[in-house]
């Protein structure tokens, strides 16, 4: 049998994946994956003003995230710069802070690796609780706002003139994504988050006929990414964070392959292909 550990890491790891399926669907129907870098690298600012302040990691984080996150709709809006280099700029800077803050806190002994790539074997199963309260909230948060998202997804001048908000969708959505990048971190760490948001989402992409059934097979898919990976860590003495994603790199290439039958595009994606 397994040991406690390894039990806890499949649980934290699935429960993370089940919550990032459905994000990762969105953010590659908006093409929003530099976002979900600039918001995974603000990470590390939380982390080192946690420390600062002493103040809880989880919630840090998420506080950071979503200020960037507000930050950024506003920049938007004022309309300086265009969004890609609005995000490289939040991106580097929050990264850079955050990196010369732990540089000043000498008295503070920092294991920067595990908060880069992450330690999933050392999750507790409060870190399991957290995870998994926060996943159904973010789930139940996705099916509430499903409608506004996906319809500002194929048409924003639709979803306004339908009185759906789609503004309000895309701050809230923003902010699902904080939450998930707080609870994440301590997984598969800063600079591999997006990855897991990102690649079982276009993984799913090959198979799915509907935005629905791709959100589903997202989630099932960085399920056995998790699982997959986390034996093979085992199998081979990896890190965990890393092979997960490398997981779920090898289940896209196995997806590319002319063998693999290809579901129709979904329609979220097809608006998105021809705009």
């Amino acid at each position: 049998m397994f040991d406690d550990f390894f039990l806890r890491a499949i649980l934290a790891g699935v429960g993370l994946a089940l919550t990032t399926g459905p994000l990762g669907c969105f953010i590659i129907w908006r093409r929003m994956a530099y976002f979900g870098d600039t918001i995974s690298h603000s990470a590390l600012l939380g982390v080192a003003l946690s420390l600062l302040f002493q103040l809880n990691l989880t919630l840090s984080v998420f506080a950071v995230a979503a200020l960037v996150s507000i930050l950024l709709l506003f920049l938007q809006r004022r309309q300086a710069l265009s969004a890609d280099a609005l995000l490289g700029i939040l991106s580097h800077a929050t990264l850079a802070i955050g990196l010369v803050i732990v540089a000043f806190m000498s008295w503070v002994r920092i294991d920067l690796i595990a908060f880069l790539f992450g330690d999933i074997l050392a999750v507790s199963q409060s870190d399991i609780l957290v995870i998994w309260g926060g996943g159904i909230l973010v789930l139940a948060a996705i099916v509430w706002l499903w409608r506004p998202l996906l319809a500002s997804t194929v048409n924003p001048e639709l979803a306004e003139a339908e009185g759906l908000r789609p503004e309000r969708a895309k701050l809230f959505f923003m902010l699902l994504m904080a939450v998930v990048i707080a609870i994440a971190m301590k997984i598969v760490g800063i600079l591999l988050i997006t990855a897991l948001l990102i690649i079982p989402a276009a993984t799913a992409r090959r198979f799915a006929s509907t935005p629905e059934m791709m959100a589903v097979f997202a989630s099932l898919l960085g399920a056995v990414a998790v699982v997959g990976g986390l034996f093979g860590s085992l199998r081979y003495d990896t890190p965990s964070g890393p092979s997960i994603v490398v997981a779920a790199l090898i289940l896209f290439i196995i997806s590319l392959l002319p063998l693999v039958r290809r579901g129709a595009a979904p329609a979220a994606e097809q608006r998105g292909q021809s705009s």
